[in-house]
């Protein structure tokens, strides 16, 4: 038995499914959940002395890699000066005018704990803005576990046996409106029912929890415009695509201006943070100083704001974007031609899409270019994934063990690495065809 074996089931007497978030515990590939001792770079090691190269990246933060040395210097100094202080400090504040400084849509924020939170702390206050009650989703799309976003969701949920959670109020799932993603005529006809009661519409703009699905600039712009012909609030929630495909996000990549933004992922350094923010007339409604309430003893924990802030200073000039793109379209080039495979990248994001034959992938890549929603899956995709994963483990390549989670390019990455990574799948894809 290996040590991995041993600490799970230990787990499974004291947490559900011995993991504390659903994803972790491997039930859509199979076999033990692998329990990481520490990272560095572009590689994970397990409790067993086993490394491996890392292309999951923590789901999505740790975009310089793990133990960068100037995040890693900035939380030392953190937790030399007192981890959590339960006061006004200056360290949310340099973070805060970081951001608003370089992101004009951005005019105030607020800092939390988890994308889930800034998801839920926003639309309240879109509600409150408009005073309407019902919400406007995408399938597909998923926005953190709060009651009123866990419908057809993508995510831990792809795998699931039901769409849904169980335990969902029958009034939050009523005032949940959910639309198909890249369909102009479906979300028209949602509008004209419901236009005047949509308090706001959340989108991934780059949906990448249910699979990568990049959507359309021209959707994008038509659902901003309907939104302002309807009265309603646009929100992007951009929890992984921030500061990920770019200093700014998606919304500059989509000519769109959103009223309110969520982030989350690398503005806390690889620690838990989320944060909501968008128009100053809007955020002013948050309490103190407005009608909307939202508080937490840990927000804006000091530790979590200075590794984002060293974070994002690592990122504001550019290169590294400029070296995720090249390792990108690097892994484009090497895959290309695997019979089977649908690789989709947006920048340093990619997904494996595993039709279920050379064929199948062929015809879905005639019927869609590019897959813009969960229905244009080849069947089969989810199994063929499966069938792969293990092997690339045994070849030492960690991905997210999901068929419909992403994969993440790190600047610790290294041609190399990619390369590896390409070499590996190749091979695995071959053996198992």
């Amino acid at each position: 038995m290996t040590r991995s074996e041993e600490l799970y089931a230990r787990a499974l007497r004291v947490a559900p499914g011995g993991v504390h978030s659903p994803v972790r515990a491997f039930r859509s590939v199979g076999g033990t959940p692998i329990f990481m001792s520490g990272g560095h770079g572009a590689r994970l090691r397990d409790v067993d002395g086993r490394e491996f190269l890392d292309f999951c990246m923590a789901f999505g933060p740790m975009i310089l890699g793990h133990g960068n040395e100037a995040v890693r210097t900035a939380v030392i100094e953190a937790l030399d000066r007192g981890w959590s202080l339960g006061t006004a400090e200056p360290y949310s504040l340099e973070l805060g005018e970081y951001i608003t400084s370089r992101i004009p849509w951005v005019e105030s924020l607020r800092f939390v704990n988890s994308g889930t939170e800034a998801v839920m702390s926003a639309l309240r206050v879109a509600r409150a803005a408009t005073g309407r009650s019902k919400l406007l989703k995408f399938e597909g799309c998923y926005h953190g576990h709060a009651d009123a976003m866990l419908l057809r969701a993508g995510s831990g949920l792809a795998d699931a046996p039901l769409p849904d959670s169980a335990g969902l109020g029958a009034l939050a799932a009523s005032e949940t409106l959910v639309a198909p993603l890249d369909d102009a005529a479906a979300l028209e006809k949602v509008f004209e029912a419901h236009g005047a009661q949509i308090a706001c519409v959340i989108i991934e703009p780059m949906p990448a929890n249910y699979g990568l699905l990049p959507q359309r600039n021209e959707f994008l712009q038509h659902l901003a415009r309907l939104t302002q012909r309807h009265g309603a609030l646009l929100l992007f929630d951009e929890v992984i695509s921030g500061f990920r495909v770019g200093f700014q996000g998606y919304a500059p990549i989509a000519g769109v201006t959103p009223d309110l933004v969520t982030y989350g992922k690398i503005i806390g350094g690889g620690f838990p943070v989320g944060a909501y923010g968008g128009r100053r007339d809007l955020m002013q409604l948050v309490a103190p100083v407005g009608p909307v309430y939202q508080a937490g003893t840990l927000s804006a924990n000091p530790v979590a704001m200075c590794a984002g802030l060293a974070m994002l200073r690592a990122l504001d000039d550019g290169s590294v974007y400029a070296q995720l793109e090249a390792r990108g379209a690097q892994l484009e080039r090497e895959l290309e031609g695997v019979p089977g495979l649908i690789l989709q990248r947006q920048a340093s994001v990619f997904w494996l899409c595993l039709a279920g034959s050379a064929e199948a992938a062929r015809r879905t890549r005639a019927e869609h270019a590019i897959l813009r929603s969960p229905a244009h899956y080849p069947e089969g995709c989810a199994k063929r994934y499966v069938a792969i994963y293990h092997p690339l483990l045994a070849r030492g390549i960690y991905l997210a063990p999901s068929a419909f989670e992403v994969g993440f390019i790190s600047a610790a990455h290294t041609s190399a690495d990619i390369s590896a990574l390409a070499t590996a799948i190749r091979a695995t894809c071959a053996a198992t065809a």
